[in-house]
């Protein structure tokens, strides 16, 4: 049986980690190796901020990585935080991003997870995306990080911490996200080194 090879994932948050290792599963057909660093993150819309962290996280590692940028858009506020929410997140906490909406009748929300991935310095990275649409409720639960607390995907009673982690990685964006990854690896085949 041949080893896997390497795929780094560049990121600050071992909880995306754990959570994608678990998503991606045994039969993914690399060994995703965590490259524990915090990127800098420019300012744009989501596709400029993922494909210029991915870049940058390729030349600091000099090897296949994927790097993960997640969002959350309030409808309320036209999109925002976006993402921004790592730096709302820090600064208010779950129950803080429930009170920015108190006096909005429209509470609704989507969380949104892009993965992105660069074989090689010269390459354009291939970007994954998953998105659900829910609302953001008061902060319940006892699981999850993030936004997991007040995001309450539609068509549940719980949020995304009230969920068990298996019920949350069957549904959550970046389940979705990493279910697209997944499927271009099946389609490209193993053609990457490391």
């Amino acid at each position: 049986m041949m080893s896997k090879k390497t795929l780094f994932f560049v990121t600050g948050n071992q909880n995306k980690v754990n959570e994608l290792t678990k998503i991606l599963g045994s039969d993914f057909p690399f060994k995703l190796m965590a490259k524990k660093m915090d990127l800098v993150e420019c300012q744009g819309n989501e596709e400029f901020i993922i494909k210029n962290k991915c870049k940058e996280a390729f030349r600091i590692v000099n090897a296949p990585v994927i790097v993960e940028d997640t969002s959350l858009s309030f409808t309320a506020f036209k999109g925002l935080p976006g993402p921004y929410i790592k730096y709302f997140l820090d600064n208010l906490g779950p129950q803080g991003l429930y009170r920015m909406l108190k006096d909005w009748n429209d509470k609704s929300a989507i969380a949104s997870c892009r993965i992105a991935f660069c074989p090689a310095l010269d390459s354009e990275p291939s970007v994954f995306i998953g998105e659900i649409s829910g609302h953001i409720v008061p902060a319940r639960g006892d699981s999850g990080f993030g936004f997991d607390h007040c995001f309450q995907p539609l068509g549940y009673e719980k949020t995304l911490s009230e969920m068990g982690q298996e019920e949350k990685n069957s549904i959550s964006h970046r389940f979705l996200a990493a279910k697209a990854m997944r499927d271009y690896f099946k389609l490209v085949g193993d053609q990457f080194t490391s």
